[in-house]
């Protein structure tokens, strides 16, 4: 099952979601994400949040078209997206993409990014591959092992990041800058910009956890 979440970020950052309406995908709205998508011709299967960035004629809209709505006070303890991840996450797909998630207020950027770090989501990997996905970046995190990368055109660039305080024995293959058994601190911009050259390359680390990053200029 793939599951696709679209909250509520500014619509600039949102990638074109026709590219992704051809997949076989149950859609999520997060809050005003839902009206997004009901505006795209997407009808979310379930709606999260507390709605307070619609106003009220579109949240009669929204109610008009769905049934499965969870709504929530704004005072609460975990964020509308959270919710909807936590819900998405409950369903096991085995992919899980998120729209809306970055641009705007950095606060929330960092904690949508840190919420694929919790241990009970780290720990359904390889099973369940979560992305967050804007424009311009695709971002998944990965536990030690041994990875493939495929060849993409429009995001270039590949960086890896850490997520840890130290991720060990860093080698890349079919990479312009490869690398042979490194270790790579927090805070490092070692492996930040590199380009695959090969139609599918190879990263393996055996300690620590590393954010991946496809991003196009």
């Amino acid at each position: 099952m793939i599951i696709c979440i679209l909250a509520g970020g500014p619509p600039d950052c949102v990638p074109n979601l026709n590219i992704y309406k051809e997949m076989d995908a149950s859609w999520i709205g997060v809050d005003r994400g839902v009206y997004t998508l009901l505006e795209n011709g997407i009808t979310p299967r379930a709606a999260f949040g507390d709605f307070d960035s619609v106003s009220e004629t579109e949240l009669e809209a929204i109610q008009n078209e769905m049934r499965d709505i969870h709504l929530y006070p704004s005072e609460k303890d975990e964020t509308d997206l959270e919710i909807a991840l936590n819900w998405a996450i409950s369903q096991n797909p085995a992919k899980l993409y998120i729209f809306g998630a970055t641009g705007g207020r950095l606060d929330h950027l960092l904690a949508n990014v840190q919420m694929l770090l919790r241990e009970d989501i780290l720990d359904k990997k390889p099973a369940s591959e979560i992305f967050i996905i804007d424009k311009t970046n695709i971002l998944t995190v990965k536990r030690p092992g041994i990875h493939q990368l495929k060849g993409y055109s429009e995001k270039k660039y590949v960086s890896f990041v850490p997520a840890t305080n130290e991720v060990k024995g860093i080698t890349l293959k079919g990479f312009k800058y490869p690398l042979k058994n490194r270790d790579i601190k927090m805070g490092s911009t070692l492996c930040i910009s590199n380009e695959l050259i090969s139609e599918c390359g190879t990263f393996s680390f055996s300690e620590g956890i590393l954010m991946v990053i496809r991003s196009s200029d």
